[in-house]
């Protein structure tokens, strides 16, 4: 099995890894109610999620 022959330095390893990192998430507007939600999950105001109602949400 081919081993390393050095040390790979802590610089050199975050060089690697300056890509490696979260981005924040954009939030989308809801073409039902117009509010603001995370892309690709039901809309927690008015309940739905691609034109079918997912979700009950109860006026208050």
């Amino acid at each position: 099995m081919p081993n390393p022959k050095r040390k790979i330095s802590k610089a050199r390893r975050d060089k690697r890894r300056t890509h490696f990192k979260l981005h924040p998430v954009t939030p989308t507007e809801c073409p039902r109610c117009h509010e603001m939600r995370l892309p690709h999950h039901a809309c927690p105001h008015c309940g739905y999620y691609r034109d079918r109602e997912v979700i009950r949400v109860e006026e208050i």
